[in-house]
């Protein structure tokens, strides 16, 4: 039913998706699903859920930007991998890094990579605290980030990562609309800029928002802030 389902889309939005991905999409599946009965890594464990609100949601990205060049991509507070291992099977030439600040996700994250044979770079830490450290800040294309925070503790997060002319890829639910109108400061202070807001509707009927905000500037030293102030106080 995965490789069915993911084919079916990939073929409806003109997205190529070879054998060996849908195989390796398969493979992840059975893994968080094996996992996930020793660790808490998802509320979702059915075929269909994972495939439409685990992969497909995270490819659904390449819909609006086809990241075709070799890129340097970061994932925060990556999870279970998403979106950034689907991106990584769908692009092979990401030079991907996930980030999260539970270890035990990371070692899960570390045997999917090895079996699916991903060469991929795991960082444990908490976003506030990698975003401040010079081999990370500042020094990514893209920034990607799925139900971690609202958008204004989100780019506080995020877009310190990102290089000056990247991007940062928010995926956010049918509300973006009023977390954008919450998020104007925090753009203008971190260097930010909305370039497109895209709205899309998962197979399941669910609604989606990808935002796309460009990092016209650099971020200023004192962001990201340390501790609870970035969500009790946001920018």
């Amino acid at each position: 039913m995965i490789s069915e389902m993911l084919r079916q889309w990939c073929q409806q939005n003109e997205i190529p998706i070879s054998e060996q991905q849908l195989l390796q999409f398969q493979t992840y599946a059975s893994l968080l699903q094996e996992w996930n009965q020793k660790m808490n890594l998802t509320a979702i464990t059915d075929d269909e859920g994972i495939a439409v609100k685990h992969f497909i949601d995270s490819i659904s990205l390449l819909k609006y930007d086809p990241i075709n060049a070799p890129l340097k991509l970061v994932d925060i507070g990556t999870g279970a991998g998403f979106p950034g291992i689907p991106l990584k099977i769908m692009r092979p030439s990401l030079e991907l890094t996930l980030l999260d600040s539970l270890n035990k996700r990371l070692i899960f994250l570390d045997t999917v990579c090895q079996t699916l044979h991903l060469n991929v770079n795991l960082v444990h830490t908490r976003a506030e605290e990698g975003g401040l450290k010079p081999e990370f800040r500042e020094q990514f294309d893209i920034a990607v980030s799925r139900a971690v925070a609202g958008l204004p503790a989100l780019c506080e997060y995020c877009l310190p990562y990102v290089k000056k002319n990247g991007r940062f890829f928010a995926m956010k639910g049918p509300d973006a609309d009023q977390e954008l109108l919450a998020s104007q400061k925090a753009l203008s202070v971190l260097g930010g800029a909305l370039e497109k807001r895209h709205s899309l509707t998962l197979p399941d009927g669910s609604q989606r928002s990808i935002l796309i905000i460009d990092k016209t500037g650099h971020t200023p030293p004192q962001y990201p802030r340390r501790g609870q102030k970035i969500n009790k106080h946001p920018i």
